[in-house]
């Protein structure tokens, strides 16, 4: 019976869902000493949005109204629909990628969301958000630019990637969103795809920051309180002056969509402050604009 058991248990955690084959034009961008999963993501980030996934978003999506009342404002204009989106959002905690999924299909998209690799990593769960289009980001490694190339072969093939520009979890005192890093700023410049923000609140009540066993107790709490989980989408952020590559425009790339992202925020932050705030999440970070405040001067 044990060695069934275990046996059991090695399939659950080995499990992945069949990936699209790898069309013949991507076959050239593989090399020797590439991670295993490279061409899995490639192929998946060339195909059409998984059926699994759309069932799943069509069908589904009120497992996540359960933890929180999801509450949507703005739109995506259909033009932008029909093409590749970076769509750029505050990170706020471990359940908002959920949260941006429904929203973002609610408004007429189908996300590819970008995750760390400890995430798509896990058993089941990891294999069915990288199969579903989830992008693997592998932070402070050498592989850490394969990320890059899968986001590329994604949006050439049309594909609506929610990226976090902050780069983690945002850390700042205030809860308004960091500065982040340029990484997004030069890939939206390189490919030349409009760049929508998304603002969120609400998220970080669902679970604590901390990986121990308060998150099972905020999860549990959430099912009860069932806090409003807002989104707002905003208008493009306009770049069209910018260029890969000329000095400062990538850090003019990066300012702009941080200052979208936060006066976003701003209304959706004065309808609803936090009902737990959270002991377990550090504030070492800094925000790109402290207290929500944006310059109108931005360049």
């Amino acid at each position: 019976m044990s060695g069934w058991l275990e046996r059991l248990a090695t399939g659950v955690r080995e499990w992945q869902p069949t990936p699209p084959p790898l069309p013949d034009h991507l076959e050239a961008v593989l090399h020797d000493g590439d991670p295993e999963w490279f061409a899995r993501e490639l192929a998946i980030a060339a195909a059409p949005p998984w059926d699994v996934w759309l069932l799943l978003l069509r069908r589904f999506s009120w497992l996540v109204d359960l933890f929180g009342r999801v509450e949507v404002t703005g739109c995506i204009p259909e033009e932008l629909r029909r093409g590749p989106l970076l769509l750029a959002a505050n990170h706020v905690g471990d359940f908002d990628p959920f949260v941006i999924a429904v929203a973002l299909h609610r408004l007429g998209v189908v996300p590819r969301i970008m995750a760390t690799g400890g995430i798509i990593s896990a058993p089941v769960v990891g294999p069915l958000l990288e199969r579903a289009g989830g992008i693997r980001v592998e932070r402070g490694t050498e592989v850490a630019r394969h990320a890059v190339r899968v986001t590329e072969v994604a949006l050439v093939h049309g594909g609506h990637v929610v990226a976090y520009p902050e780069g983690r979890v945002g850390l700042a005192p205030d809860g308004w969103p960091e500065r982040g890093r340029t990484g997004m700023a030069r890939l939206a410049l390189g490919v030349g795809v409009p760049v929508i923000p998304v603002s969120q609140w609400g998220a970080q009540e669902v679970l604590q920051y901390g990986n121990d066993w308060g998150k099972l107790r905020t999860l549990a709490r959430s099912l009860v309180q069932r806090p409003v989980l807002r989104v707002h989408v905003g208008p493009p952020v306009y770049l069209e002056d910018l260029r890969l590559g000329r000095v400062g425009d990538a850090n003019r790339a990066r300012t702009r969509i941080a200052a979208a992202i936060t006066r976003g925020l701003v209304p959706l932050r004065a309808a609803s402050r936090p009902l737990h705030p959270d002991p377990t999440r550090p504030t070492d970070g800094a925000a790109a604009f402290p207290g929500g405040v944006v310059p109108p001067d931005i360049p």
